[in-house]
């Protein structure tokens, strides 16, 4: 599967970007629990529905870019807004992610050229679980637990070492795979995915990369005239820390509209 970005412009002279990209296909690795592996298979089964679903829908994308400072003082603040959709097509057996975002309202440049963070395509991090992808991540039954009411069964992930990671950082031209792992909290009667939390070790110290931790926050969302409710990204937020610079980012999804286009070719008679 190929996934390409659209990146907003970034700020500042010196600047990460945390980016989702494709990994390799091969088998997936279960819990020893058979309760767990059915829950993954339906996980995945919905994954596969969702995928078709979100690339039928296009939203409104509020960025806020943070870099915060001693004591979690918030140093420096931008907001962007975008138009935002993700395309998917499959071509030749090959499926093709793209994320778009054309811009609505762009922050102002930084006169003080402070470097900010760039995120991309957290929203979706629920292709961990897509059958093409699950292969390069260990899960892990850990238990259910009750949250705003509802009985949420939580699902570990840990990549393995080896295999084409689904996050990478990009730094001064260069593109760094990063080993993830983090908990999804699914619903075990719809398999649907309501939150996502996701973390990086210590892998990435090398290149100035200290820490690394995101969570992506799913909701209901309603379409007039249909009677199924659709669960899509509410919120994505995103902070890392190197050894001398903090930053956190949030995306904010909202205004979930349905998009088509219909085609009609008509053939004279002669």
């Amino acid at each position: 599967m190929r996934h390409q970005r659209q990146l907003p412009k970034r700020s500042g002279s010196g600047w990460f970007a945390i980016l989702l990209l494709a990994c390799l296909a091969v088998s997936p690795v279960f819990a020893a629990n058979h309760d767990a592996d059915d829950l993954l298979n339906r996980t995945g089964e919905q994954v596969s529905s969702f995928l078709g679903q979100f690339s039928d829908v296009k939203c409104t994308e509020k960025v806020t870019q943070e870099k915060l400072g001693k004591d979690e003082k918030v140093e420096l603040k931008e907001e962007s807004t975008y138009d935002y959709l993700v395309i998917l097509t499959n071509t030749s057996g090959e499926l093709s992610l793209d994320e778009s975002r054309l811009a609505v309202h762009e922050a102002k440049a930084d006169k003080k050229n402070t470097s900010l963070l760039v995120t991309n395509g957290f929203a979706t991090l629920f292709l961990v679980f897509h059958p093409y992808y699950a292969g390069s991540f260990r899960f892990t039954a850990q238990g259910d637990e009750v949250v705003a009411g509802h009985l949420l069964s939580k699902i570990s992930f840990q990549h393995v070492r080896g295999t084409r990671s689904v996050a990478a950082l990009a730094l001064r031209g260069k593109e760094y795979p990063l080993e993830v792992s983090g908990t999804a909290w699914i619903d075990p009667q719809t398999a649907v995915i309501q939150k996502i939390a996701a973390e990086i070790g210590d892998t990435m110290q090398d290149v100035g990369l200290k820490t690394l931790r995101s969570e992506v926050q799913y909701a209901p969302v309603p379409f007039r005239g249909m009677k199924e409710t659709y669960w899509f990204p509410s919120q994505a937020t995103v902070e890392v820390e190197t050894p001398r610079q903090h930053w956190r980012n949030t995306h904010r999804f909202t205004d979930y509209k349905r998009f088509s286009v219909d085609t009609e070719e008509q053939v004279a008679n002669k």
